[in-house]
């Protein structure tokens, strides 16, 4: 517990609390300025009739979302671990992507819906208005990568975002593209067209982000572990008979922990214990590991009703 609050303060210590607040005061900064976007697209795709622009807005909207949401969850990640909150609040940053892909998955297929009902007979859209709001917007958006993208190398939720600003740049150009061809020709089926496809692309996102959150919610082994290849590097330990019982999972992005039963013949377990959390560490990545030490045939989980077992 010692070595584990040492830990977490020279983590945050003063070396980088200048750099924690540059990340804050840049990531404020990109939230207003993407939710006054928002506002903007969804006033205007009302005003110039586009569901493409309001769905463009939704888009910038998210964005905004993830934004707060890893703000919020990182300052959360920040607090120290209590004996009630015994891992802190790394977790926080997990549920809360976890929220924000389910909102967005709602949002998106509302979206396909109106546009699906456009399809047949799309209302007239103003071009114009629809270019220049686009045009703003993907202005932002590039503005908004770039002051996101010094912090999104700490964080899972901050990469989410970042990367939801780069796509959302490509919707914007794909939303200029599309007041252009209603401008020009008067071709109103674009709009729907560009919601359909925008609505694809938050969901398709969303299908490549949401895996490895919803594995670390369930506790899952973290992706790319092999518990099979930690239970034969256990087994091969000096003084250890077998393993068993292996669970693996995540604390949060950074932390792996473990719990495992050894079967350790010998008087003297000390050394094996020592020697299985050093293997793990060193070869697994694994810094949170707790290790019982059990004599032959009396595993603690199978007694006193099955002994034999």
């Amino acid at each position: 517990m010692g070595h584990a609050h040492h830990h977490h303060n020279h983590k945050h210590g003063h070396g980088h609390h200048h750099h924690f607040l540059d990340g804050d005061s840049a990531i404020g900064w990109a939230v207003a300025v993407n939710l006054a976007l928002t506002v903007a697209q969804i006033v205007g795709g009302l005003i110039a009739g586009s569901t493409a622009l309001i769905a463009d807005g939704i888009h910038n909207l998210s964005d905004a979302l993830a934004l707060v949401l890893a703000f919020g969850a990182r300052r959360l990640a920040r607090r120290a671990a209590t004996p009630e909150w015994s891992f802190g609040w790394g977790r926080a940053e997990i549920v809360a992507a976890f929220v924000n892909y389910l909102a967005l998955i709602a949002v998106s297929l509302w979206l396909a819906v109106e546009a699906i009902g456009r399809l047949a007979d799309p209302p007239q859209v103003a071009g114009g208005l629809v270019m220049a709001l686009a045009g703003f917007a993907l202005v932002i958006d590039l503005a908004t990568a770039a002051l996101v993208w010094r912090q999104s190398k700490d964080s899972v939720n901050i990469r989410a975002a970042f990367l939801h600003n780069l796509a959302d740049a490509g919707v914007s150009v794909a939303v200029i593209l599309g007041g252009a061809l209603i401008w020009a020709f008067g071709w109103n089926l674009a709009d729907p067209i560009l919601t359909l496809g925008i609505s694809a692309v938050i969901l398709w996102h969303i299908a490549l982000e949401i895996g490895p959150v919803f594995r670390m919610l369930m506790l899952a082994a973290p992706p790319g572990s092999d518990p099979g290849a930690i239970l034969n590097a256990l087994n091969d330990l000096e003084g250890v008979a077998s393993a068993h019982h292996l669970h693996l999972w995540q604390i949060d992005e950074k932390r792996v922990a473990a719990s495992v039963h050894l079967v350790v013949p010998g008087p003297d377990y000390l050394p094996v214990t020592r020697a299985a959390k050093r293997m793990l560490s060193r070869d697994f990545g694994i810094s949170h590991a707790t290790v019982e030490v059990e004599p032959p045939n009396a595993c603690a989980d199978n007694l006193p009703d099955h002994s034999h077992a």
